[in-house]
């Protein structure tokens, strides 16, 4: 590989990863400004104008909190557990199209860290491990508490994978291929796959929800229940690693759905301004198109947390198991059923 590209992409992945962390530093952020708004009160207003400097304040005191180990003989685990967790939120930003290409020191530069022709999967695959993060904490905090949020976890996380992967095979279906850079530009103007397949993307939404343990879905982590759920005994930055591992899975997801369903970085006009402006002005609004499509997703989730109160546990797997399954099935007969119907009026010329 030319070093010029390695060089490239390495800048790409640095730049992905420090964005993903200031998100969800100041996902934080947000998430108690949106609280204190709907509650009708102020939120975080003295470190910094307006509260900004917050993020950096609980950081700073996380770093500096007192270590605490419990009483543990799997004390590898018990610091496996946050780094796994940490890690799979950071890397499945590795796949996702930030932008079109720019043009810069007379080349090309393609604004994705890497363009894989199953990035979904890969996507999924990384989802998926995820889970252990969780399990491995709680079953090694040796806390029956801990243990009771990490099976939930596990059984909610696993359960609501399976609708998800069925609600993104009728997209997949429609679409023809499993890269996100590829589904993006078929999405050009306003040829939002959500117009396409809206019952795909409410199961996907819901999904996401109890992928990333967000109120309704914080079974696994709820105070009136298990105290603080799967890191209950965790502290100082390990526990930090928790909660940045939320925040960051939440903007994530919400830059998959922005992704998948309304467009990504693409907007009304966008062939307009690359030919009458130019390609760079052009493809750097789409990336602030594309973050504001995330932010109104973040902000619809911590909507949602300060609005509805949580599932009980078994409406949270009858909701998985009996509605949002055989909905994804149903959605997948339908546009398997008007594809072919599609074909078929093509072959006969109709």
């Amino acid at each position: 590989m030319d070093s010029t590209i390695i060089i490239e992409k390495s800048i790409i992945i640095t730049v992905v990863f420090a964005i993903t962390m200031i998100m969800a530093m100041y996902s934080t952020w947000a998430e108690r400004k949106v609280a204190a708004f709907l509650q009708d009160r102020q939120g975080p207003n003295r470190a910094g104008w307006g509260g900004l400097l917050q993020p950096l304040a609980d950081g700073l005191k996380l770093f500096s909190k007192e270590e605490f180990e419990p009483n543990t003989p799997n004390r590898f685990l018990f610091f496996l557990g946050p780094i796994i967790a940490m890690s799979t939120a950071l890397m499945t930003s590795a796949v996702i199209p930030w932008g079109d290409k720019l043009h810069v020191f007379g080349r090309d530069v393609i604004l994705q860290a890497t363009d894989i022709d199953v990035a979904l999967l890969y996507i999924f695959g990384v989802i998926s491990v995820g889970v252990y993060g969780i399990m491995i904490g709680g079953w090694a905090s040796n806390n029956k508490f801990s243990l009771m949020g990490a099976v939930r976890a596990a059984s909610q996380m696993v359960s609501y994978e399976v609708a998800m992967g069925l609600s993104i095979i009728a997209l997949l279906m429609m679409t023809g291929t499993l890269s996100l850079r590829e589904i993006s530009l078929q999405q050009s103007g306003m040829n939002w796959n959500v117009f396409y397949q809206p019952l795909s993307f409410l199961i996907f939404l819901i999904c996401a929800f109890a992928e990333t343990n967000r109120t309704p879905f914080d079974l696994a982590e709820c105070e009136s229940e298990l105290i603080g759920g799967y890191h209950t005994e965790y502290s100082s930055m390990k526990m930090g690693f928790y909660l940045f591992a939320e925040y960051a899975n939440m903007f994530i997801s919400s830059t998959i759905l922005a992704v998948l369903f309304f467009g990504g970085y693409n907007y009304p006009g966008m062939e307009w301004m690359v030919e009458n402006v130019g390609v760079n002005p052009a493809n750097i609004l789409g990336i602030v198109v594309l973050f504001i499509k995330i932010c109104a997703f973040i902000f619809f989730y911590m909507w949602v947390r300060w609005t509805i109160p949580r599932f009980r546990y078994d409406q949270l797997m009858h909701l998985g198991w009996r509605i949002l399954i055989p909905l994804s099935i149903v959605n997948i007969m339908i546009t398997g059923i008007v594809i072919l119907r599609g074909e078929i009026a093509a072959y006969l010329g109709l």
